[in-house]
């Protein structure tokens, strides 16, 4: 049975998959077997609970690390191992570059072999070394490393499609030397929507960017303040966002039970915290204004309509005042005329 090797298909077109801890299957239609596969960080002996790879060199440093790839599979499978740049995308999830993009960082500096062969429900401990270069800036950088095969599918056309299945880990590198950790808050954008319920309020809808200005992995946390109701970001049951240096992450951040004011103060509060070697590095919070404008229409329309009916019920009680004075004068006039009319009758 052939072994879904890198090389062993043609390619026209390739779909990266984000790098997970947890097993994947992919299947060729060559000889119909499905391959399952996992890759954890490891020690020499096997697997050793890491979900990832953390290290802090010196410029012109060497340190080797291992990873174990096991095969759940029923048949031997050949992987082949390659490296990466790694990122993370705009979710927070990390990933690495996919093959056909070149990588320019600390995806160069790891030395891996090209494949390892690893047989039915076996597991092969492959060393890999993470070389820093001599002028590498200080700070973190990020890679992924991952075992992938290439299976082919059937394409809506009806031609081949080579599919690249990768699965890995992040290594992350600390290069030593001056740690500068620094982020800012930009592009804030601020809407309202109004609840036309005049006795409910709105919800205040604030996007903005979050920048990694320094050198070091941040995780940001943060919350957004608007006419004393708050909103934390991440929200509860997201993913916690790491930026790398350089790295810009969009927020959108909505508040609940905010009352239109005409303008209404908010503000963007973010404490970004360093990850990794050095955890609890003095990261200084950042601030954004976010305050906006919201006119309270529903409250201005009901306070037209209670005017309008406060009018219509005065108008009306003046229209009755006069329509009484009227009968009451025709009354009285009445009364003289008959008052006048009676001796003459006697």
């Amino acid at each position: 049975m052939a072994s879904p090797i890198l090389r062993a298909l043609p390619l026209s077109a390739l779909l990266l998959l984000a790098v997970p801890a947890t097993p994947v299957a992919a299947q060729t239609n060559d000889d119909a077997a499905t391959v399952t596969w996992s890759v954890r960080p490891a020690d020499a002996a096997g697997e050793d609970g890491r979900a990832w790879v953390e290290q802090e060199l010196d410029p012109g440093a060497s340190a080797t690390e291992h990873m174990a790839v096991r095969n759940l599979s029923d048949t031997e499978v050949t992987f082949a191992l390659t490296t990466a740049d790694g990122f993370f995308q705009d979710n927070g999830r990390f990933s690495m570059l996919p093959s056909h993009e070149p990588s320019v960082d600390a995806g160069l500096w790891i030395d891996v072999q090209e494949t390892v062969t690893v047989g039915p429900d076996e597991t092969a401990v492959v060393p890999f070394t993470t070389t820093v270069p001599d002028n590498a800036t200080p700070g973190d950088h990020a890679a992924g490393i991952a075992a992938s095969v290439l299976s082919e599918q059937v394409g809506a056309d009806g031609a081949a499609v080579g599919v690249e299945s990768r699965v890995g880990f992040r290594v992350m590198t600390r290069v030593t030397g001056d740690l500068a950790p620094a982020a800012s808050i930009e592009d804030v954008s601020s809407s309202y929507g109004l609840s036309w319920n005049p006795f409910a309020p709105g919800s205040a809808r604030v996007t903005f960017t979050v920048v990694n200005t320094g050198n070091a992995r941040l995780l940001v946390t943060g919350a957004l303040t608007a006419a004393g109701a708050e909103a934390a970001f991440p929200g509860p049951g997201e993913i916690d966002q790491e930026l790398l240096p350089g790295d810009r992450r969009t927020f959108t951040v909505t508040v609940d039970d905010v009352w239109p004011l005409v303008y209404v103060p908010a503000s963007l509060d973010a404490t970004p915290a360093v990850v990794g070697e050095g955890d609890g590095a003095a990261v200084d919070p950042v601030a954004a204004d976010a305050g906006f404008w919201a006119l309270p229409w529903p409250q201005f329309i009901a306070l037209a309509g209670i005017g309008l009916l406060v009018a219509s019920t005065l108008r009306g009680r003046r229209r009755s005042r006069a329509r009484l004075a009227a009968l009451l004068a025709e009354a009285r006039e009445e009364g003289r005329r008959e008052a006048e009319e009676e001796p003459a009758a006697g």
